[in-house]
């Protein structure tokens, strides 16, 4: 982020052969899934893997089992197509006689949406509640949300929250027969944007109580608000109500106005409507000043594991006082008001909003400071 470097790049994933860009995490097919835990293998649950083992986070899990118990620790993940990739394969495998599928094609721990909670629970050795949201590009924000309930109704006393999607053809081609696929890396917020990229994700926090002492660098969670406002099954409300009404919420439980946010993470997909959905909403309720953009210029769209991966970039801005810039967009459209950032702005930052928005209206947008 600092580089100001994205990772969109032309399509060339498996079978795909459509005029797009996408944000494909490299390495993925290289991963192993340890022995034991070989009926989960698929891309999926290998991009999970691969994002469980980064920055030490595998460790901290277990010692937050240690202090808590592994089954008071919650597993609380978003994806919006799981490991529907392995299907994919698997159908051209058919039996040519029977229409069966391949023996070893296994739907429960790949396809099924609750296997990457299922693989994580077990690569982490939780014995807590597993939940998987799955609510479009909403899912892993939303995850936020339910760990932080679930903790405060005392049925857990921490949580792994994230949120996980990788690369498929269902989506590469799904999204391109509603013709929101970018033929160039997308460009938010851009006069000329003309739609997404798609990206995929693996994005993990540990959540727990706030303790007696914190680090200056930590991150709290301090609100979250949720809405779904069923406008349409696939465009935003065009004047962002449920998005507003998110919001308005996240504001509300964190005990905070308008202007003590101090960076904005937009949803920020580059379609026409939804950027201009977001506008009207993120303008009511913060007029024109506030610093923000949407990191999906860097990233692509990871669908069901946005809100997840956005919520990290937040706690890295948080913590290392870095407004990111929004990538590949070069003339603003002039009609969104908003304090869109084509640069890094270096500065202390202590509270960010980060805007998550699915298909059906279904919205998220949570609140996040740094302690010191």
């Amino acid at each position: 982020m600092r580089e100001e470097h994205g990772g969109l790049v032309p399509c060339a994933f498996d079978t795909v052969d459509l005029p797009t860009f996408v944000g494909e995490v490299t390495g993925v097919d290289a991963v192993a899934l340890p022995a034991p835990l070989a009926a989960f293998d698929c891309r999926n649950n290998r991009l999970a893997l691969l994002g469980l083992t980064q920055d030490g986070f595998t460790e901290a899990v277990a010692a937050a089992s240690q202090k808590y118990g592994a089954h008071r620790i919650g597993i609380f993940i978003g994806t919006s197509t799981s490991g529907i990739l392995q299907t994919e394969l698997a159908y051209r495998r058919l039996d040519p006689f029977t229409g069966a599928f391949p023996p070893d094609f296994a739907y429960r721990t790949t396809h099924n949406t609750f296997s990457v909670a299922d693989f994580t629970r077990h690569h982490l050795a939780l014995a807590g509640p597993a939940v998987v949201v799955s609510s479009a590009c909403s899912s892993s924000a939303k995850v936020f949300a339910s760990a932080r309930r679930m903790m405060a109704a005392g049925l857990i006393d921490a949580a792994v929250v994230g949120g996980v999607d990788s690369l498929c053809l269902t989506t590469l081609y799904g999204f391109n027969s509603l013709g929101l696929t970018s033929s160039q890396a997308c460009r938010p917020f851009d006069v000329e944007r003309d739609g997404i990229s798609i990206g995929e994700a693996a994005a993990f926090a540990l959540l727990e109580p706030l303790p007696e002492h914190l680090d200056d660098d930590a991150v709290l969670l301090l609100g979250f608000g949720e809405s779904s406002d069923a406008h349409h099954m696939s465009s935003p409300h065009p004047e962002g109500l449920g998005a507003r009404m998110a919001m308005q919420d996240a504001l509300a439980m964190a005990g905070l106005d308008a202007a003590d946010i101090d960076y904005i993470n937009l949803h920020g997909t580059a379609t026409p409507s939804n950027d201009a959905a977001e506008t009207r909403a993120v303008a009511a309720l913060f007029g024109p000043a506030t610093p923000c953009s949407s990191t999906k210029g860097a990233t692509g769209h990871a669908l069901g594991a946005a809100g997840g991966l956005e919520a990290v970039i937040c706690a890295l801005a948080l913590q290392h006082g870095l407004m990111p810039a929004g990538l590949n967009t070069q003339a603003l459209d002039p009609a969104l008001p908003l304090n869109y950032l084509l640069h890094n702005v270096e500065q202390p930052v202590r509270r960010v909003l980060s805007n998550s928005f699915g298909f059906g209206g279904t919205n998220c947008s949570l609140v996040f400071g740094r302690a010191g």
